[in-house]
């Protein structure tokens, strides 16, 4: 963050300037109801390089105020997350911690004639909001005594009440043109169990009312969110002043960070796993950070990608191509480049001896020596691309296999096709090649060149694999979610990777398909996630 300039960097630099704060302290507040995705990546990694930016520190805090949504599950996931963005949090704390303080506060706002028990339903509370046109209607229970809403209050948080009887509303105004500050409610009653605190508590503060308490208790600077709660910022700030809270945080909003064709909302993908769409939080198709890490996704890009986009206070979108362009940059220099076959084509050389196998040392990566060495086999039977060979003619921009044309085989010989083989259908399954022995990787042949060069790997010593090429899992567009559905975000093929990868579990690059990562969940057999194409001249 230290490279990059943003408004709200500016705030700071001001506000420790002019000593009104001695430690920037902000905090990541996400509700644990719900796994975590690249768009709190973008909130995670704004308080904590903020803060860090400044000598200052930043709190993981679950926003746990709503039993009926929330789960020990995702509290788990969401630290898993925060960690392997590489950050860690001053301390982990929970909402449900000032439960009691909360509590103490609504009474003292009771006290003050601002609070009172309206026994209105949802529905008719909603009815007498107003509009942004028109103003909202006095509830009928407006006009209580102070000691009529703290016996009822308290009868509340006793249990003596059914769910949806009675609210605590904050008494503001009704004509504000702010409609937030029309009497928000404060408090509701639940009797769901609470993931932490049981069935101690059956009334449960609402976002608005805990969310400011929650910063001011623990002294957070800079309160920062996304802009849709610019709206919320006056009722924010009234809560603070009203509950007498000695440290005063300040809300600074700042805009979202949309990708083109990818579900950035809790609520949409739990309906996605819900419905079973996907395989569940951490599908690799997903944009939550399980999901990503699962796809081979690193952080470091992530991190980038993050920093890149910048940050403004108006709402942003970008393709996925920009994120996309990150991994390949992490993972350019980082991964060995090896060989697999996605769609194979059988290729018989018949003038190889039958039974003989070539062992042929290269490097992992020609431009990165440190990543070491493999052994390439080189046999009579291989497997080629099926793309990589064409039987018309082909024209001079075609660079690869043709009848009565050579190419190089990647780190080893020139071949040239003779003849074919076809299936009882028609399709061509095998190709008969011959060699020239002379023309090895590396030996310095020069005499003529080859129409391009195309990778392979030898049937004797080729593994079976499983390769998942993935694509969005939804379509942008004003339809429904569960009508935008890619149905092939999800191919896979059936192939061949070379030997080398036999205990390969980290990134690769496969030479002309793209990155790829092994696929963890399969302990039977080798099957691979494509992290992201390569920029190929081929596609």
């Amino acid at each position: 963050m230290e490279k990059h300039s943003n408004f709200i960097k500016t705030i700071m630099e001001e506000d420790l300037k002019n000593k009104k704060h001695d430690t920037i302290i902000t905090r990541f507040p996400p509700e644990p109801n719900g796994f975590l995705h690249i768009g709190h990546a973008r909130a995670i990694i704004i308080n904590f390089e903020l803060a860090k930016n400044f000598g200052g520190y930043t709190n993981l805090r679950f926003d746990d105020t709503n039993p009926e949504k929330e789960e020990e599950k995702y509290v788990h996931s969401i630290i898993e997350d925060v960690k392997w963005l590489g950050y860690e949090p001053k301390a982990i704390l929970y909402a449900s911690d000032y439960f009691n303080e909360m509590y103490q506060r609504a009474l003292l706002l009771i006290k003050k004639g601002l609070a009172y028990v309206d026994d209105q339903s949802a529905e008719e509370i909603s009815k007498t909001r107003g509009t942004l046109n028109t103003p909202g209607l006095n509830s009928p229970y407006r006009n209580r005594t102070v000691d009529e809403n703290l016996n009822l209050f308290i009868k509340m948080k006793e249990g003596h009440f059914q769910e949806g009887e009675k609210v605590l509303r904050a008494k503001i105004d009704m004509a504000n043109p702010n409609i937030n500050l029309r009497d928000p409610v404060i408090y509701r009653i639940s009797y769901e169990a609470h993931h932490r605190t049981k069935n101690d508590w059956v009334i449960y503060p609402m976002y608005d009312y805990a969310h400011p308490l929650e910063d001011a208790i623990e002294g957070i600077t800079h309160s920062l969110c996304s802009l849709e709660f610019e709206n919320h910022r006056p009722i924010y700030d009234w809560f603070v002043k009203e509950t007498e809270m000695e440290k005063i945080p300040r809300q600074i909003e700042f805009g979202r960070l949309n990708i083109e064709n990818t579900v950035m909302s809790k609520r949409y993908l739990k309906v996605l796993v819900d419905n079973k769409i996907v395989t569940g939080w951490d599908d690799p198709r997903l944009p939550t950070l399980s999901g990503l890490r699962n796809r081979g996704y690193t952080k470091e890009a992530i991190k980038e990608f993050i920093l890149a986009t910048g940050l403004s206070k108006t709402n942003a979108s970008v393709s996925m191509a920009m994120l996309e362009s990150f991994i390949r940059d992490d993972l350019q220099n980082k991964t060995s480049k090896m060989m697999a076959v996605l769609d194979p084509l059988k290729v018989t050389i018949t003038n190889y001896p039958d039974n003989k196998i070539e062992e042929i040392i290269v490097p992992l990566d020609q431009n990165n020596p440190s990543l070491g060495e493999k052994t390439v086999y080189f046999s009579k039977h291989l497997y080629i691309e099926k793309d990589d060979f064409i039987l018309e003619k082909p024209n001079k921009k075609w660079k690869r296999l043709a009848k009565d044309i050579e190419v190089r085989l990647f780190n080893a010989y020139f071949i040239k096709c003779h003849d074919v083989i076809y299936n009882d259908k028609g399709e061509i399954i095998e190709l008969l090649v011959t060699y020239d022995e002379e023309t090895k990787s590396g030996s310095g042949f020069n005499k003529r060149k080859p129409n391009g060069t195309i990778h392979f790997v030898s049937a004797a010593k080729a593994l079976p694999a499983t390769f998942n090429l993935l694509e969005p899992i939804i379509f942008d567009g004003e339809e429904p979610l569960l009508d935008r559905i890619n149905k092939n975000s999800w191919q896979t093929k059936q192939g061949y990777v070379e030997k080398a990868m036999e205990n390969k579990d980290e990134a690769v690059q496969f030479i002309r398909n793209g990155y790829f990562i092994r696929d963890q969940k399969e302990k039977e057999k080798l099957a691979y996630h494509r992290i992201v194409e390569l920029k190929s001249s081929f596609k």
